[in-house]
């Protein structure tokens, strides 16, 4: 069995992540090899795997396979304000296409679109159930690998998966199914339609991705993942989207405030 050497570990984590957090490798960088960790601290092979995966368990490490250690590309967390997100003025904020966008735009990051999958198709079962479609009826859906990029820096990063479903009823022939759906996004659009988003209700669950959804975030399969179910309805109580959406958990932090009656 490898030998592992605990007090070195902590000791040579702690040195590393120091270094990243100095911006001695700033976000992006590549970190020394294995090999090359193993060779500066005279430490066991295995001992030097170990101090990467602590930093990759504390989300400042991603390794790729086959071409190392890197620091991951944001240090930080976007934050989803759950609520407020979704007021018109937030959505289309700076000429914001959409909540997202706005949200990556307040911390100094810019949103680097990738070409939306859209199409009609059999919704998954629970999508189906929610919309009051039968098994059989399709929806329009609009599906997404949403990126982000620091403003000082080319290569961008993922940092969700999300895929909406709309009745066709509804969003069939409109600029939902296009590839841009405009200022404020799929949710002033549907306003504009006269399905103005009333209740919005999301539900968050932690897991782990499917082999599938790793590969697309660029992240280890043991990297846990936010599973956001998010269905919207108008004020006579019909849903009008269902999303959901899939977000490496280092990236992410949740945020609401409502108000309360008074006791």
């Amino acid at each position: 069995m490898p030998k592992r050497e605990p007090g070195k570990i902590a000791r040579i984590a702690a040195g590393l992540r120091a270094e990243i957090e100095s911006g001695k490798y700033p976000p992006g960088a590549k970190l020394p090899s294995v090999s090359e960790l193993q060779a500066s601290e005279g430490i066991a092979f295995q001992t030097a795997r170990d101090v990467f995966a602590v930093l990759e368990r504390e989300t400042l490490v991603v390794t790729r396979q086959g071409k190392g250690s890197y620091v991951t590309p944001f240090l930080g967390k976007i934050t989803r304000d759950g609520i407020g997100r979704y007021q018109p003025s937030a959505r289309s904020e700076g000429g914001a296409h959409g909540a997202f966008q706005a949200e990556l735009s307040r911390l100094g990051l810019t949103y680097k679109p990738s070409p939306t999958e859209v199409g009609r198709d059999r919704p998954p079962r629970a999508v189906a159930v929610v919309l009051g479609l039968h098994h059989s009826a399709k929806a329009v859906f609009r599906a997404r690998t949403m990126r982000a990029a620091r403003k000082d820096a080319a290569d961008s990063f993922v940092v969700q998966l999300a895929t909406s479903w709309f009745p066709v009823d509804i969003a069939g022939g409109t600029r939902i199914e296009e590839q841009d759906t405009g200022p404020g996004g799929s949710k002033s659009l549907l306003a504009e339609l006269g399905h103005t988003q009333r209740q919005i209700r999301e539900s968050i669950e932690v897991r782990f991705p499917t082999v599938e959804e790793a590969a697309a975030l660029g992240i280890p399969a043991d990297r846990q993942v936010y599973d956001l179910a998010h269905h919207a309805s108008t004020s006579e109580g019909r849903v009008v989207e269902v999303a959901t959406h899939v977000m490496p958990v280092n990236f992410w932090r949740f945020s609401y405030v409502w108000e309360l009656d008074a006791a």
